[in-house]
């Protein structure tokens, strides 16, 4: 994460956009890492293991159950793939406010923390490294880096914990078909 700068996206790097919106009095919140042209296998690796990080915490968000199902779902998933879990920065609870009670940390047990009930909404967002976990500020106060400069990934999405199972309110569906029809038009030139 970071504040503009001078710096000019390069092929092959990774960039993430945490985007934030307010409506009707209540916020959203949703995080979509891009793959620039010419990013490593390792690099589109982790990218999918986030995503994957993910699912399994937005499919772990079920009424009656606890934070930390969401957490470990996601720290399991991470390290079982060898990577990195950032824990300085977390998911939350999100509506009036854009940040809210609960924490949703991406590391934790099943079972504990607080209690998913119906009608919670929160921000599930996996921040997983490609090398150690340990991430540093910069001086502007605001830009994080992983300390070890590895690459990084960061997906989120805003869910509503209800009786029928977690609803997802936030989407990748236009960034994903934008990517496909970006791809159909290079194939064309």
């Amino acid at each position: 994460m970071g504040m503009p700068s001078d710096y000019v996206i390069r092929e092959g790097d990774l960039v993430s956009e945490d985007c934030g919106v307010y409506k009707n009095g209540y916020h959203g919140d949703s995080a979509y890492t891009f793959q620039v042209d010419g990013v490593t296998a390792e690099a589109i690796a982790l990218c999918k293991v986030t995503q994957e990080c993910l699912e399994l915490a937005v499919m772990s968000a079920k009424a009656g159950g606890r934070v930390g199902d969401i957490s470990q779902a996601v720290q399991h998933h991470a390290e079982a793939h060898g990577y990195g879990v950032v824990r300085e920065l977390v998911g939350h609870g999100i509506g009036k406010n854009l940040h809210e009670k609960p924490e949703v940390p991406n590391f934790g047990k099943k079972g504990q923390g607080p209690l998913l009930q119906p009608g919670m909404v929160i921000a599930i967002e996996p921040m997983i490294n490609m090398g150690n976990r340990q991430v540093v500020q910069d001086r502007d106060g605001w830009t994080i880096r992983t300390r070890d400069r590895k690459p990084s990934a960061h997906y989120e999405h805003t869910v509503a914990i209800d009786n029928e199972g977690p609803m997802v309110l936030s989407s990748f569906d236009d960034i994903h078909r934008s990517i496909e029809n970006n791809i159909h038009l290079k194939q064309k030139h």
